[in-house]
């Protein structure tokens, strides 16, 4: 009879390693399933931020170009006819009143 009991305890021992082991494969699943997702989403985060940074970089070396330019005639002409609506003496403008779109009919209803 003690032998039997042994047996039957060394099963129900076997038995709770057994259940216990799933559980920790089925835990550690879980938790490498979840890194992924993790990894997944910081690799698309790093990728926009990767663009952002390049987009800026551009936009920074198209200032300093314009900064560089900003004591030439040409620079200064091209502010006064784009930004203030500007022209040469007798020069004559011609304003599509077709085209919505048009800046140059902004700079000229300022002035009204």
């Amino acid at each position: 009879m003690l032998m039997s009991d042994k047996k039957t305890r060394k099963r129900k021992g076997i038995r709770i390693i057994h259940v216990l082991l799933i559980l920790l494969v089925i835990y550690v699943g879980f938790v490498m399933n979840h890194q992924r997702k993790l990894m997944s989403n910081l690799q698309e985060r790093r990728a926009s931020v990767e663009s952002e940074i390049t987009s800026l970089e551009r936009d920074i070396n198209i200032l300093n170009d314009e900064i560089g330019k900003s004591g030439t005639l040409e620079f200064i002409e091209k502010i006064a006819r784009d930004d203030l609506g500007m022209v040469k003496p007798r020069e004559i403008i011609y304003i599509d009143k077709s085209n919505k779109g048009n800046d140059t009919l902004d700079v000229f209803k300022n002035d009204n």
